[in-house]
């Protein structure tokens, strides 16, 4: 079935949209667009050759900005979840057929919650006693870093390395070898399961404002800032992940 050609496939019932389309929070709006509509996708409440309702209707019911739905349709569409239909009939539509993947091993999704609260417990602590202790040098190259991550959001491979590397100088900056310890197996464990997923620019993007407001609370020296802006952040991955991960 082609989008154009075939009659297009609705939701069946106003409960689906309703569940599909509720309210997000405001802080992590655009990850949990991502995640509400890739999780319908992936579950079948959105089948293939679904057009979603017009943008309005959807900012409505999501309750965030037309840019920041705009952001997570063009992520989707990067991912290869969705496609868009110029003219007469037009929209943007469920794609006919996911892009292939290879079967993920069964354990890592079974336990990948678990596996994401020892992240937020870990990097939470760190980003806070960082905050504390963070020398202006250790700032200074944490700032370098979130730079070149800025330049590199078109290849994930050197993306990723520098985002690890951002977050074990977070620890490295607190001058306990312990956390960097824990901090290093925290990201080994989070990139098994980053590397299931697509890795949008636009998702990029977004986690790269998010480091950035990060970086600039620990320089201030808000504890409570700190804590909030990685436990925002790493919700967001968190919400990224719940959308596009596949299913053993």
């Amino acid at each position: 079935m082609t989008a154009t050609s075939e009659p297009t496939r609705t939701l069946d019932s106003a409960t689906s949209l309703d569940s599909v389309f509720a309210p997000v929070r405001s802080q992590t709006a655009f990850e949990e667009a991502v995640d509400r509509i890739g999780t319908a996708i992936r579950l079948g409440l959105l089948p293939p050759g679904t057009r979603l309702p017009a943008e309005r209707e959807l900012c409505a019911k999501l309750g965030i900005a037309r840019s920041t739905l705009r952001q997570a349709l063009v992520a989707l569409a990067q991912s290869g979840h969705l496609h868009a239909v110029r003219g007469r009939g037009g929209g943007t539509f469920v794609v006919d057929e996911l892009p292939p993947a290879a079967p993920p091993p069964s354990e890592l999704i079974d336990r990948w919650h678990a596996t994401w609260d020892h992240r937020v417990a870990v990097e939470v602590g760190v980003a806070v006693l960082a905050c504390r202790r963070a020398r202006a040098s250790a700032v200074s190259s944490l700032g370098q870093l979130l730079a070149a991550m800025e330049e590199v959001t078109e290849d994930f491979g050197a993306y990723r390395q520098l985002d690890v590397r951002f977050h074990i100088g977070l620890a490295e900056a607190t001058g306990n070898p312990r956390l960097v310890t824990m901090a290093t197996e925290v990201q080994g464990e989070a990139t098994r399961l980053i590397a299931l997923i697509a890795h949008p620019p636009e998702i990029l993007n977004s986690s790269n404002i998010q480091h950035r407001r990060l970086l600039a609370a620990v320089a201030s020296g808000d504890e409570g800032a700190t804590a909030r802006e990685m436990a925002e952040h790493l919700r967001g991955t968190e919400h990224v992940l719940a959308g596009l991960l596949p299913r053993a």
